[in-house]
């Protein structure tokens, strides 16, 4: 643990942090949309994670469940998890042959700061679901996306 200068900022150990986001993850977020947990309970290192995103409503998303895996290295959190749909979507950060999400691509991997969880990014992954998009959408949600933004 280090205290910050001129405060008592300190620096949670990664397997305490992991922890919170252990027992934050199994006691559900929000409104259910949106889930994850560990793979393996006998991980010490708590590396692998499954993430679980309801499709938001209104979007061509919508119905459908889409399973995702969090690796977190041993420099998380100071460096961000990779993170990888194991379903097919089509989102814009997304590699559409490998399912990982390409920081470059999605802001909070791209701008990664140590307070970020998976948490976040689950839910900023489903808020980037329901955003309306113009060229990668089929032309019936083009249509709808048009008259809602309207």
């Amino acid at each position: 643990m280090t205290l910050g200068s001129g405060g008592s900022s300190v620096v949670v150990p990664r397997n305490f942090r992991l922890l919170e986001e252990l027992e934050r993850g199994e006691k559900g977020i929000g409104d259910g949309t949106v889930s994850y947990g560990m793979d393996d309970g006998d991980d010490i290192y708590m590396r692998s994670w499954t993430g679980t995103i309801i499709g938001p409503h209104n979007s061509v998303h919508e119905g459908r469940i889409y399973q995702l895996k969090l690796f977190c290295d041993k420099d998380y959190p100071e460096k961000p998890p990779s993170v990888r749909f194991h379903s097919r979507i089509n989102m814009t950060c997304v590699n559409h042959e490998t399912g990982v999400v390409e920081p470059k691509k999605f802001g909070i991997l791209a701008n990664w700061q140590r307070e970020y969880t998976m948490e976040d990014i689950l839910t900023q992954l489903k808020k980037e679901m329901a955003a309306p998009h113009k060229s990668e959408a089929s032309p019936a949600s083009r249509s709808n996306a048009s008259e809602q933004s309207g």
